[in-house]
């Protein structure tokens, strides 16, 4: 019997695309593991389709903070038969293989290993007697909780956080779900001999999981961003969807333009104005917006721009991760000008280096790319609280309001006497709509 291996576990979920490969992966074991008490790195790879095709995602869990995934797998949960045939080879020896043998009709000669365990497991028949045949990747996860020797109860625990707003039918379907997988692996299978297993910690299990454009979205939050203008651009485009989400817990604005060229030149008049703005796009439509780019430097307007870079000249890769931007956002649009691009390495780096875009932006009077990729703004991963969760401290740059004097002239222009008077004498005629001091005002 192989010697046992504690925490230190790669697992990977295959399937199509409806199968619930994230929902299994990243709300049910990722967070499971996160409480308790371990590190988790996950990361997904899906193409460039609408519906359908092949998706995967890998978790990678141990007992100490990881910052990527790994080649190899420990155990490979398979939905279909193109699962096991793109990733059982994968498996290091004594690793494990579980599928669906009511839709993968395969046995071990077919995979053609002798040093790896597979389990087959009727994932539809129990995923319908538990009341629903949509979940059999719960009964996955209660599979690979039997095999790890896992605490059941850190499942069950998530899946009632996560169906809790469907209704106490569905979060009691889950966990029947569940339990029924669990209690086939261990009935049918003697799991003492895989060697790899999972127990808790005695570790702080309080802390954040987050994918890197989430956290560049906190940052951005943090850093006084009001005004977000973008069209949608994988891999960049969970930034302008997060950010979507949190419009009313923080006053943003996200509009969803036409184009790039109208993203960028929003953005560009939305920081004219004196509102912190930002667009995010991928190389493809940061193509489009180089003029955009240069009409930020040639009227000196601090505007933040993310670049989420994928490979492929012409965007040919749509959906991988690739790093051959730099020359391009260096030297883009007519000319020369000075620029900053700020590229950050961790999930932790997302969030203080976009906070501190918008304040170098309005420091310098010059527009800041922030430069990422979808392999780290689409991964997530398990990291300590930051150490200022507070609002970071504005630097609104040498001349604050400078670009709004003329406009707040207009405006003030078309207004009564009394009302431009009141507005003199109260020292709002070049301070920016929505400004702290105007909030102030218009509280009195």
């Amino acid at each position: 019997m192989p010697e046992k291996i504690f925490n230190k576990l790669s697992w990977k979920v295959a399937g199509e695309a409806g199968h619930g490969i994230l929902n299994a992966g990243l709300q049910m074991f990722a967070k499971s593991c996160l409480r308790g008490g371990l590190y988790v790195f996950a990361t997904a790879e899906y193409p460039s389709l609408i519906r359908g095709g092949h998706n995967h995602l890998d978790v990678r869990v141990e007992d100490k903070q990881i910052f990527s995934h790994v080649k190899d797998l420990t155990i490979l949960v398979a939905l279909d038969k193109n699962s096991v045939d793109k990733h059982v080879k994968k498996l290091v020896p004594n690793g494990g293989v579980i599928y669906d043998s009511n839709t993968v009709k395969i046995d071990k000669d077919y995979i053609e290993r002798n040093d790896i365990f597979a389990y087959p497991v009727p994932l539809f028949d129990l995923a319908g007697e538990a009341g629903s045949k949509i979940v059999r990747n719960t009964v996955a996860m209660g599979a690979t909780f039997a095999l790890t020797d896992f605490d059941i109860e850190l499942l069950n625990g998530v899946l009632k956080t996560t169906f809790s707003k469907k209704g106490d039918d569905v979060v009691n379907i889950n966990i029947k779900a569940a339990k029924l997988g669990y209690d086939y692996i261990k009935k049918n299978f003697d799991t003492d001999k895989f060697p790899f297993k999972l127990r808790k910690t005695e570790q702080n299990s309080k802390r954040l999981f987050m994918s890197g454009n989430e956290a560049a979205t906190a940052g951005a939050v943090s850093g006084g961003c009001k005004f977000l203008a973008a069209y949608p651009m994988t891999p960049a485009t969970s930034i302008m969807t997060n950010m979507a989400s949190q419009e009313r817990n923080f006053n943003v604005v996200v509009k969803h333009t036409e184009d790039e060229i109208a993203a960028i030149n929003m953005a560009v008049g939305a920081n004219y104005a004196g509102v912190r703005s930002m667009t995010c796009t991928s190389g493809g439509g940061f193509a489009l917006m180089t003029e955009g780019l240069g009409l930020a430097a040639q009227t000196e307007t601090p505007v933040v721009i993310a670049v989420a870079q994928r490979p492929g000249p012409g965007t040919g890769m749509a959906t991988h991760s690739g790093q051959g931007d730099l020359k391009f956002v260096l030297n883009a649009s007519t000319d020369e000008f000075p620029r900053i691009v700020m590229a950050p390495g961790t999930v932790e780096d997302c969030f203080f280096m976009m906070a501190e875009a918008f304040n170098v932006a309005e420091k310098y009077q010059m527009p800041v790319i922030f430069l990422t990729d979808k392999y780290l703004g689409e991964s997530y991963c398990s990291i300590p609280y930051f150490d200022r969760l507070q609002r970071t401290a504005y630097h609104r740059g040498p001349y604050p309001g400078r670009r709004t004097a003329c406009l707040q002239q207009a405006v003030m222009s078309t207004t009564n006497t009394a009302s431009s008077a009141r507005r003199k004498k109260t020292g709002l005629r070049c301070t920016t709509r929505g400004s702290e001091k105007w909030r102030k005002h218009q509280k009195k």
